[in-house]
């Protein structure tokens, strides 16, 4: 099971060489992730600009995760070595590896089913139950 074709070239080699193939590349899909999730995140109260970074993170390790998972659809998750061993392709272990970042930021943002269970959201309690929000929204309960 010899890989056929040229090796895949990084996606920053291909941004140097102008991307002679227009195809596209992982900023675009970067780009549709953040399009996607962005307004629905905001809607929700789940993402500010100070959390920019992080989604765009997140936006970044669903692009190289979808780029692995591409990879591995169209060639395979196994490859033959010149000796003539099976061996698991690299791409395998990135889309894993980026999986998991993504799952790590879905928890964060309150993204994964067992995450967004966690989430207390104030339910218009009073707040004259909360000794604290006295001290802070009554100057001292005094």
């Amino acid at each position: 099971m010899a890989q056929r074709g040229r090796k895949p070239k990084p996606t920053a080699v291909k941004l140097l060489e102008g991307n002679p193939g227009k195809r596209g590349l992982n900023a675009g899909e970067a780009k549709k992730e953040w399009k996607r999730m962005a307004k629905q995140m905001e809607l929700l109260g789940i993402l500010t600009e100070i959390d920019m970074a992080a989604f765009a993170g997140y936006c970044q390790a669903y692009a190289r995760w979808k780029e692995a998972e591409g990879y591995i659809s169209e060639h395979g998750a196994i490859m033959e070595t010149p000796s003539g061993y099976c061996q698991q392709v690299p791409q395998v272990s990135i889309a894993q590896t980026y999986l998991k970042i993504m799952n790590r930021f879905c928890e964060q943002f309150g993204l994964t089913p067992s995450s967004r269970s966690r989430i207390v959201a104030d339910a218009g309690e009073d707040r004259e139950s909360d000794a604290m929000e006295i001290l802070l929204f009554k100057g001292g309960g005094g």
